[in-house]
């Protein structure tokens, strides 16, 4: 969908009207007969303005029928202003209209981009794979022209324009089905970052095996398809050093659950167990798009759990890149395994003073939290308090969780150093406890699990069904509160 903003709306049959809630809609394009249709029309269905809120009319034109659409804005916050983007691009995608002139006079400049993004990110779509779409669910609306935005607005869609691209590549990469997305080809569709200033780089199991990355590799070792590490590096700052933080990502890109095989039905679901992975990727390209002023390195951890004869099985013991041995008692506790090797590397090579870990990493997660936040750990206040606000602030929700010696007890092995998995209770914690023997002590950490959110069931604000890219708005506002000058 393209967006324009202009200072005036162009002559199009369809005009949207933001109107705040409680407010009476501001109708001067319309002669008094068109004011009167309209208003009527408005009391009768009873709109209000509540954000997001539609009322549509149709009034005489001279030579044909307009459409007016009102569209609340409710208070004005910027999820208000988001609300009413995604809900018009959700309405019209495929009604057949191609343009919406969109008057948002009164709206601040965030508010306007915050719009703007809405409408774009609600009108992504994954078609590429339907042949034979029937002809009013294609999409039809093409362009969006935004009249009435303060200056400034240029400024803040820019960034948004950005945050939307990142999105897009995630849903992408977590929509794709696993014959067409695993490692390898990961891989290939990051390569593009390059050209946006992301340095690259790429190991292959070989050199994974060379670094003793053992639980990782013990994850890949049932798959034709090879491993892959890549860590993407983004230095916006003009000088050198350290990177400020470090965002790890699970992108199993897809599990079986190995030989503790997973039941068959809802199998297919997981194409999507590397949509940590893919939210780092999506918050890199994001980053470098509108050129944050930030040094951030991103890491993930690519691989196939699958189960051959040569697969990793239950019992056995591997070890990792930290030296730490693993008493693997579940092949289907696999993400920890890929990032704990993952974390280790970037501290050795990069040695952040913050880490942020994403992952689909457990279904206890959603018995806790169902499909409405992402679940936060983390040994470090500030760091869990910034991610906290950053989730209000961008509507990528998180509630945080304990960490405790008393249930790293629940981890300890008695043949290895960890057993990579603890009993029924407390899954979510124990696999955040077994993350956390990993990260060094100076280090500020936090593991979002995020099984719930990356792939959605119903419609959301900003999303259809289907792939969420849940986690990169919180990781872009994490960086610009915590990172940039």
């Amino acid at each position: 969908m393209k967006i324009e903003f202009q200072n005036e709306l162009p002559d199009l049959t369809t005009i949207a009207i933001a109107v705040p809630k409680g407010a009476a809609p501001s109708l001067g394009r319309l002669d008094d007969a068109g004011k009167a249709l309209v208003t009527a029309a408005a009391k009768a269905a009873r709109f209000e303005g509540e954000a997001g809120s539609i009322a549509e009319i149709f009034v005489p034109r001279a030579a044909d029928v307009g459409r007016v659409i009102l569209i609340g804005t409710g208070e004005g916050k910027g999820v208000d202003y988001e609300k009413a983007g995604g809900a018009l691009a959700a309405r019209y995608d495929t009604a057949g209209v191609d343009a919406i002139g969109v008057d948002l006079s009164g709206a601040d400049a965030a508010g306007a981009a915050r719009f703007a993004g809405a409408a774009a990110q609600r009108g992504w779509r994954f078609d590429v794979y339907r042949t034979k779409l029937p002809e009013k669910a294609k999409p039809t609306l093409q362009r969006l022209v935004i009249a009435g935005a303060p200056g400034g607005t240029d400024a803040e869609w820019a960034e948004t324009k950005a945050l939307t691209e990142g999105l897009e590549l995630t849903r992408t990469l977590v929509a794709e089905p696993p014959n067409i997305l695993y490692p390898e080809t990961f891989v290939e569709r990051c390569r593009h970052l390059e050209e946006l200033g992301v340095k690259l780089t790429i190991l292959d199991e070989a050199a994974m095996r060379d670094l003793g990355m053992g639980a990782l590799l013990g994850v890949s070792q049932g798959s034709v398809r090879e491993a892959r590490l890549l860590a993407m590096h983004w230095n916006g700052t003009g000088t050198d050093g350290d990177p400020a933080i470090a965002l790890v990502g699970k992108g199993v890109t897809f599990d079986t659950g190995g030989i503790s095989l997973k039941p068959g039905p809802g199998m297919e679901d997981m194409k999507w167990d590397m949509g940590g992975a893919g939210a780092v990727a999506g918050a890199m390209k994001a980053l470098a798009l509108r050129k944050a002023k930030a040094n951030v390195i991103g890491v993930v951890g690519l691989v196939e759990n699958m189960p051959d004869g040569n697969a990793q099985r239950p019992g056995d013991v591997v070890t990792s890149m930290s030296g730490q041995t693993i008493e693997i008692l579940n092949t289907d506790a696999e993400g920890r395994l890929v990032l704990c090797d993952v974390l280790t590397w970037v501290q050795r090579n990069y040695r952040p003073k913050r880490i942020v870990d994403l992952a689909t990493l457990t279904g206890a997660m959603i018995i806790a939290l169902g499909n409405e936040h992402g679940g936060l750990f983390s040994n470090d206040d500030a760091l869990a308090d910034a991610l906290l606000a950053a989730g209000r602030e961008t509507g990528d929700k998180l509630w945080r969780f304990p960490l405790s010696p008393a249930y790293d007890k629940l981890i300890d092995s008695p043949i290895a150093d960890v057993k990579n998995v603890g009993p029924r209770g407390a899954g979510s914690i124990t696999a955040a406890q077994f993350l956390q023997r990993f990260v060094d002590e100076d280090v500020a950490w936090a593991h979002l699990d995020i099984a719930g959110m990356v792939w959605a069931d119903k419609p959301g604000a900003t999303h259809d069904k289907g792939a969420t890219g849940f986690g990169v708005r919180v990781l872009d506002r994490l960086v610009r509160d915590t990172v940039e000058n």
